[in-house]
């Protein structure tokens, strides 16, 4: 059975902070970016992540060579300290961001030319409708 791990990284990226949701599921990592705007406290990112996390779009998994191995508790300390003065977000992470951004950039090309040409096929119907008005009185 897969274990299934997230984590919250939230960090200031001018000038919005910014926080960054990673789930890992077996080798497979998917990612979620949220901007927050003002610095967020701790019971209003809790109280996001109880209420939003259900309607958060992640990216589709990626590969990663992430393996989980038993752990120190002072070690684990430690890391959670190191980790809390880096910033950013690793690069697993960034390319399921973009891997994100690219989807969700051909599903708004697909919108919007669908758009477009129901916009062309209505103004068509409409010249059309006119054209026939004319037409009928004579």
């Amino acid at each position: 059975m897969d274990r299934i791990t997230g984590r919250l990284t939230v960090f200031f990226e001018e000038p919005f902070w910014v926080g960054v949701f990673e789930r890992s599921e077996g080798s497979k990592l998917s990612v979620c970016k949220v901007t927050f705007g003002t610095e967020p406290k701790i019971y209003e990112v809790y109280d996001f992540v109880l209420r939003e996390y259900s309607k958060l779009k992640f990216s589709p998994a990626v590969d990663s060579d992430f393996k989980e191995t038993k752990v120190n508790p002072k070690r684990m300390q430690r890391e959670a300290k190191h980790q809390m003065e880096q910033t950013g977000i690793g690069t697993r992470s960034q390319q399921a961001l973009k891997l994100q951004h690219e989807q969700m950039k051909v599903e708004r090309k697909v919108i919007s030319r669908e758009m477009k040409e129901a916009e062309k096929q209505r103004r068509f119907e409409q010249k059309q409708q006119k054209r026939k008005e004319k037409h009928k009185g004579h």
